[in-house]
């Protein structure tokens, strides 16, 4: 594991200073400043250094990461999310969970959840939760399938900056494993009471939970670099 090569804060005031007396390699490091990279959590800079197979680069002054050497290759991350998209609809077409008392029978879906909150005094917490467990999952994926795809032809997906900004503010709100847990901990609580059985909905959720955090995540950035597209 390496830690990536600091260049404190002051350094780069220093160097637009002398502007004026060196020129060239103040314009030089400008037009490289995909070189540097800025943890988003201290704001701390550093210089990119390459990365081998299973390294990763870190903070130093708050531990996190920085960067990840690229562990699937595109092609890779483009089956991956074929993958989630059928995971995505089998999670909101199969029940999630079963249950059974006295002969009586009721299941549930994804969607059917999210309508019985809609019903009842919280509708607030109903758009919350279509947001969070069905919206934003279902335009990750088929945000990543559509640059993906293109990057797998070596094109530029139309649209690829605001592609790639949205995917950047959808991760936060995508919380399939926060619904996860609270399925989970609603079959634990039944289960003394009631006959409680998951569905096929739930393994779908389940694995396309750990999908997304595999395509989704910070190393999608790369395609910034592997394309040569320079955020404006």
């Amino acid at each position: 594991m390496n830690s990536a090569t600091p260049t404190p804060m002051t350094d780069i005031p220093h160097r637009q200073a002398h502007a004026s007396e060196q020129p060239p390699a103040v314009a030089e490091t400008q037009s490289r400043a995909d070189q540097w990279i800025i943890c988003e959590h201290c704001d701390s800079v550093y210089e990119s250094i390459p990365l081998n197979k299973g390294e990763a680069a870190y903070c130093l002054r708050c531990a996190a990461i920085l960067r990840r050497n690229h562990r699937l290759t595109v092609e890779q991350l483009l089956a991956l999310s074929i993958a989630a998209c059928i995971l995505f609809i089998f999670a909101n077409v199969f029940p999630v969970i079963s249950i059974s008392m006295q002969g009586l029978h009721n299941e549930v879906t994804l969607w059917g959840s999210v309508q019985a909150l809609a019903q009842g005094q919280i509708t607030l917490i109903a758009l919350v939760a279509g947001l969070a467990i069905i919206l934003a999952p279902a335009l990750q994926i088929a945000l990543l399938f559509w640059v993906l795809a293109h990057a797998h032809r070596g094109q530029i997906a139309p649209g690829f900056k605001m592609c790639m900004r949205t995917l950047e503010h959808l991760r936060p709100w995508s919380m399939l494993e926060v619904c996860l847990l609270g399925i989970l901990v609603a079959i634990v609580k039944l289960a003394g009471m009631l006959d409680v059985h998951p569905g096929a909905g739930l393994w779908a959720m389940a694995m396309l939970m750990v999908l997304i955090l595999l395509i989704a995540g910070k190393d999608i950035r790369r395609l910034w670099d592997e394309l040569g597209v320079r955020p404006e």
